[in-house]
């Protein structure tokens, strides 16, 4: 991915929260095989910034988030924040570097243990990293954490156990341990898919208030691009390890310029939002494995506009690498030999 996929904008001129660059992320298949999981990814975050990373499953994003948080090795690339590469740390100075990127998982159900109170799971970053010297100071961070995340009286749901919460209380209390230690940057891999509706608008809502008050950037894991169009300043289009367009919310989602993002938002997104002419035809097929990337365009297998302008040989035997976008929106890019919204 090109290094110019950065934030547009005022965020541009902001030193980034994160900046990742030429991530590689490879597993061992069987057969000796290699599985190509994340294939060379660059992306910056800056502050008070969302950037969604939106893709089918299966196509790297949650593989990127656990990287970010070293609970995977990448097999090459840098992960920068705070001025340190997180891709070399190791021992104390990545639990360290730990304090300023923090997670939130999908399953509120499976991420909170059953046996511990409210008050022991968001006290536990305090005590990991030896923050706040009395019991005195780290029940009353534990308190304002459980406030900044809408669960009151604090006093009273610090005190509950997860069965006796609902599942959006439950993503709460993960969202106020995350932030108890009020980091910089926090990694949240699909956060709301398995709420219903209702719990889902307030999670979203709490997120981008937290963006508001205190200046969080997130990194946004979302299989769902209406999603993303509503949460991100920026998004980020994945499929098969790579980005294949990248641009502001709004641009991606208006003009979207690669032929993936437009079946995305077939599934995802109100049609009245596209803004192209092109007739759309339903994406087939499976991503193929990542230990099988075909070669050229990975997407050309399954993309309706190699078909439809008669299987042109650039797609099948060269690989496209990030450019600008026919839209010229700032920072708009995208990985095609045939962008929509241009004439081949």
């Amino acid at each position: 991915m090109s290094a110019d996929a950065r934030p547009v904008g005022p965020a541009a001129t902001r030193e980034p929260v994160l900046s990742v660059r030429d991530l590689v992320v490879h597993f061992a298949g069987r057969r000796k095989t290699t599985v190509r999981a994340v294939d060379g990814v660059s992306f910056d975050i800056a502050p008070a910034e969302i950037l969604a990373l939106v893709g089918e499953s299966g196509c790297g994003k949650s593989t990127i988030a656990l990287s970010v948080m070293r609970l995977i090795e990448p097999t090459s690339g840098t992960i920068l924040a705070g001025g340190e590469d997180l891709a070399r740390l190791r021992g104390r100075r990545l639990r360290r570097a730990r304090e300023r990127v923090q997670m939130i998982f999908q399953d509120p159900f499976g991420s909170l243990n059953a046996r511990r109170s409210v008050y022991d799971t968001v006290v536990e970053p305090l005590v990991i990293h030896g923050i706040a010297s009395s019991k005195e100071e780290r029940r009353q961070r534990v308190n304002e954490a459980l406030e900044l995340a809408h669960l009151t009286p604090p006093e009273r749901l610090a005190q509950s156990y997860p069965h006796e919460l609902s599942g959006g209380q439950r993503q709460r209390v993960a969202i106020a341990s995350a932030m108890v230690l009020r980091p910089p940057l926090v990694v949240a891999d699909e956060p709301v898919s398995m709420l219903d509706v209702s719990a889902r608008a307030g999670i979203l809502r709490l997120m981008m208030d937290l963006r508001d008050r205190l200046g969080t950037s997130y990194l946004f894991i979302t299989h769902d691009l209406a999603t993303a169009w509503v949460v991100a300043d920026r998004i980020a289009v994945l499929y098969l390890g790579r980005v294949v367009e990248i641009g502001r919310s709004t641009d991606v989602v208006a003009a979207p310029a690669h032929p993936y993002t437009r079946a995305l938002l077939e599934v995802s997104a109100d049609e009245e939002r596209l803004s192209t002419d092109e007739p759309v035809a339903v994406l087939p097929g499976e991503a193929p494995s990542a230990a099988r990337v075909p070669p050229g365009c990975r997407f050309h297998p399954r993309c309706p506009r190699y078909v439809a302008l008669g299987e042109p040989e650039a797609c099948r035997v060269a690989d496209p690498t990030l450019g600008p976008a026919p839209t010229a929106g700032e920072g708009h890019q995208v990985a095609c030999h045939f962008p929509l919204g241009e004439n081949p």
